[in-house]
């Protein structure tokens, strides 16, 4: 059959619009109403069928009414969710449009409603709250196209009929309730962030705003209602900058003369008077233009434009938020007792700002192992994936969802089926943990009498059990950054003195290094502005920030100095770059520990090996400290330019590469000729087998997180270290992009548990 092309509507898309709308406020029954509806649409777009398909219990998508279908198929027509056409649409809650619909591989002929005559189809979701509750279709005996404005009008048609459809007038809203919101159990895949197998609902970084009122008899009225709301907003905008004192150098009045010029956009608005005037409430109409503009935009590559994205979307929010008179974000006691935090993007101290003994695991759609925020996910000894599409349009709140860390794989509203083979893997999961945790008591040592020293990395949330196990020396890596990131303001000293004191409390008898702060980069501080930074990781950051600005730093030497009060200090200064910073930083240190007037028992002081130019003056950096620890993220990353936040980058270099080892091993074999002891505390470490790789090039102390430290345990106790020695060296000489298929062959050949 020829395709007709670029059909259209016969009559203007506000005429029908408003036609609609009238018939929503008429006094008849919701059933009189969407029988009305489907017939204004059908006539409008010159089809012979228009289609309404509603969600009953048991995720059964029922026909409820008809212009064109028999009459007799009128709610006797089910089809379960993912099967037809109308059923596709249902699980993946996205349109489809198609010319010839018989030749889709879903098309499912029900010979009960005579739609074998039809050739084109058009459908889409009619959605409430983010999840799908029917299926508004439209369909025609001709092969024609319908253009993306037509499918547009549609799902503006299906967002009034998502009013209509919870009313409770047509399906009783229990029932509703019943059913999994239209949405198949799904399977998202991803890359692990942090080892680890969790089950709980689903709680949303940015809950979706619910809209329960989509059309409005009063265009005016709406109108009102959003200019209301709009200066309400600007107003708010303009007290904030007037009472927090922001300067024209400060990042966030940058960012909120943004939105204040997003708020006289006149596209913008015209768009959304375009829509209330069409007879959409205030809040749909800004919820119409905020789907339109993101669909639109996010086809394009340019990162500037994708920030603008992210900018108009939390605009749109926040007015949404004063139109409906609710909050953004969750009430901590709104929230499950334990849950799975399912977010787009999600920075360090987002993260923080949740409670880490309920929340079990995390679920973003972007993101990278070595970004901070994996850091503190494995810091926070939680499950995490990233790169998983389409999360937060999939994942609805309060969902079930199984995080499987371990195998990349996370399971939304799964079947009981599903449930019940990954509750086994969780019941293996645990079975596991219980081995290492026979372990506890059993020093690390190899099979041949050498000794590893295992340290755990902390910050905010300290595993105390974990570090005062047998074969644990201690803290390897205190990340004192992550208390001022929870503030509004730089802690005082005696606030810090508190924090440090509290640890030395905690773990008598074992060793903190505590590293002064590496804030700056994607670990923000409210207090800090840097500007804008075209990079920001190699920008002004860590150590940097303390020599501009040493009274941070002689704040923070005091606190630890204090704390100390008569206990060993052992301090590290991140993100050396060379001799003099080194020495810059190492006498506002001195003079901090001249001036106190309690002193630690000890004091050792050493660097991060984290920036490459640092290898190059090893010689002088040996004489002037006691001893250094090797940072791998940031050494990765700048060794090869490989930016360690760019999820499309994560794949383009190996940890267990000979180029890093051979630099580890000669950082090693530098510090002995020094007796310096040397350490390792990257994020690299915390891999059973990456870390027999560190040990084979030299290294004899590792920092990890605390789940990380059973299964190297585990991995140390069955490892022979001559023979390891010697094929790691053999393996250095290869001029292959990784070392790891070898040296895991080699692991199995031999034993070893990795």
């Amino acid at each position: 059959m020829p395709k007709v092309k670029n059909a259209t509507i016969s009559i203007s898309p506000l005429y029908l619009l408003r036609q609609i709308r009238d018939v929503m406020a008429q006094a008849a029954t919701a059933q009189e109403r969407l029988d009305r509806v489907v017939a204004i649409v059908a006539a409008g777009f010159a089809s012979e069928v228009c289609s309404v398909y509603l969600l009953r219990a048991g995720d059964i998508l029922e026909l409820y009414a008809s212009k064109g279908l028999k009459e007799s198929s009128v709610h006797m027509t089910r089809l379960g969710v993912g099967r037809g056409l109308v059923g596709e649409i249902a699980a993946n809650a996205e349109p489809l449009n198609l010319a010839d619909a018989s030749s889709h591989p879903k098309f499912e002929y029900r010979p009960e409603t005579g739609e074998e005559i039809y050739s084109s189809f058009v459908g889409v979701p009619v959605l409430q709250g983010g999840k799908v509750i029917g299926v508004l279709v439209v369909q025609s005996k001709l092969a024609r196209e319908y253009t993306s404005d037509q499918v547009e009008v549609l799902q503006t048609i299906a967002m009034v009929l998502s009013e209509l459809a919870i009313s409770g007038q047509l399906v009783d809203t229990q029932e509703l309730k019943t059913a999994t919101g239209g949405l198949m159990s799904q399977q998202l895949m991803g890359v692990r962030l942090s080892s680890g197998i969790a089950k709980a609902q689903a709680v949303l970084h940015q809950p979706q705003l619910v809209i329960t009122q989509y059309v409005s008899a009063d265009p005016d009225h709406e109108k009102e209602r959003f200019e209301n709301a709009l200066r309400s907003l600007q107003e708010s905008f303009d007290r904030y900058i007037q009472t927090a004192g922001l300067t024209d150098e400060d990042e966030q009045l940058q960012i909120i003369e943004t939105y204040l010029l997003f708020t006289q956009d006149r596209g913008w608005l015209s768009r959304i008077h375009e829509a209330m005037a069409s007879g959409l409430t205030a809040e749909a109409a800004v919820r119409k233009v905020q789907e339109e503009l993101h669909a639109r935009m996010s086809q394009m590559a340019s990162p500037y434009i994708k920030e603008r994205i992210q900018d108009l979307e939390d605009l749109s929010n926040r007015l949404l938020q004063v139109l409906l008179g609710t909050e953004t974000a969750l009430e901590v006691k709104e929230m499950p007792d334990t849950f799975i935090l399912v977010a787009r993007t999600l920075g360090p101290a987002d993260l923080l700002d949740y409670d880490h003994k309920r929340i079990k695991g995390l679920v973003l759609e972007e993101g990278s192992m070595t970004s901070h925020t994996a850091v503190i996910a494995r810091a926070m000894d939680i499950p995490a994936i990233a790169k998983v599409e389409k999360a937060t349009s999939i994942v609805q709140a309060g969902d079930l969802v199984i995080l499987d860390a371990e195998g990349g794989n996370v399971y939304v509203r799964p079947n009981d089926q599903v449930e019940q083979m990954l509750d086994q893997s969780i019941q293996q999961y645990a079975q596991r943990e219980a081995q290492y945790m026979a372990l506890r008591d059993v020093p690390a040592v190899t099979k041949d009498g050498h000794s590893i020293s295992l340290n755990i990395n902390a910050g905010l949330f300290v595993d105390t059990a974990s570090v005062l196990q047998e074969g644990v020396d201690g803290i390897g890596l205190y990340r004192t950054e992550l208390p001022y990131m929870t503030s509004d303001n730089f802690p005082e000293v005696e606030a810090q003195r508190q924090m440090y004191a509290s640890m030395y409390k905690q773990l008598p008898g074992k060793r903190i290094i505590f590293r002064s702060f590496d804030i700056g980069g994607d670990k923000k501080v409210p207090y800090l502005h840097a500007g804008e930074e075209e990079n920001p990781a190699m920008g002004w950051r860590a150590t940097r920030i303390g020599l501009e600005h040493p009274g941070i730093l002689r704040k923070q030497f005091r606190a630890l100095i204090m704390a100390a009060d008569g206990q060993p200090l052992h301090i590290m200064f991140p993100f050396i770059a060379q001799v003099s910073e080194l020495e810059a930083v190492r006498r506002i240190f001195d003079q901090e520990l001249k001036d106190s007037e309690v002193k630690p028992s000890l004091v050792k002081v050493g660097i991060m090996i984290e920036i490459p130019s640092i290898l190059w003056q090893l010689d002088e950096v040996m004489q002037r400290v006691d001893f250094v620890s090797i940072g791998s993220n940031d050494l990765m990353q700048f060794l090869f330019a490989c930016d360690r936040g760019a999820p499309h980058m994560a794949g383009h270099y190996d940890t267990l590469s000979p180029v890093m080892l051979r630099v580890v091993r000669d950082v090693v074999n530098k510090a002995k000729q020094h007796n310096v002891e040397v350490s390792f505390c990257g994020e690299m470490a915390r891999k059973p087998l990456d870390a027999l790789a560190l040990i084979g090039v030299g290294v004899r102390s590792i920092s990890a997180s605390a789940s990380a430290i059973g299964p190297i345990k585990a991995m140390v106790r069955s490892v022979s270290m001559p023979e390891l020695e010697a094929y790691v060296a053999y393996l250095l000489e290869s001029s292959d992009p990784s070392i790891r298929q070898w040296l895991s062959a080699y692991a199995a050949d031999h034993g070893i548990v990795v």
